[in-house]
């Protein structure tokens, strides 16, 4: 019997930076090490930036949990480096969307896409809106993976608004 799809979407409000100011900062697929909270390196390793097709390799981050994605005890979370090589599948500057698909990775994740898309929020302000979709992940459960990810786009918002702020 074929296990349901986990399905999950995280979004952070920003007050101090619009849509038009933040949209480039996710068309730079292969920068997002900038932004991320504990991503140590990413980096294009196929392929053009923001062009479809290109890969992306990123490695450094933690997700914390008394297990790992591979539902070994993980007693020193920090300590195991994870990775990832994720190619973009869709980008519409338009309508500030763009998706991506996880080729491989340590994290233990099967036929995961992910699209982020940045909303406008009027006169001032905007939305970012992250989901993702992802076979279930031994050792974890869907609430605990979420809970990562919005503590992540929360960081990741506010060093963008931080970054916007100054420039």
């Amino acid at each position: 019997m074929e296990q349901q799809k986990w399905e999950a979407k995280v979004s952070a409000r920003l007050q101090k930076a619009t849509a038009d100011e933040i949209w480039p900062l996710f068309q730079d697929f292969f920068g997002l090490g900038k932004w991320f909270p504990g991503l140590s390196t990413c980096h294009g390793i196929h392929g053009n930036n923001a062009q479809l097709g290109c890969i992306r390799y990123c490695a450094g981050f933690s997700l914390s949990g008394k297990t790992d994605c591979a539902g070994e005890e993980n007693p020193a979370p920090a300590a195991r480096t994870n990775w990832s090589k994720e190619r973009l599948i869709a980008m519409d500057p338009a309508a500030r969307t763009l998706s991506y698909e996880m080729l491989d990775g340590s994290l233990g994740f099967k036929n995961y896409v992910s699209t982020v898309k940045i909303v406008p929020g009027g006169d001032e302000g905007c939305e970012i809106e992250w989901g993702f979709t992802v076979d279930p992940v031994e050792g974890w459960r869907l609430e605990d993976l979420v809970k990562i990810y919005d503590l992540g786009l929360q960081s990741m918002a506010k060093k963008m608004e931080d970054f916007i702020a100054i420039s």
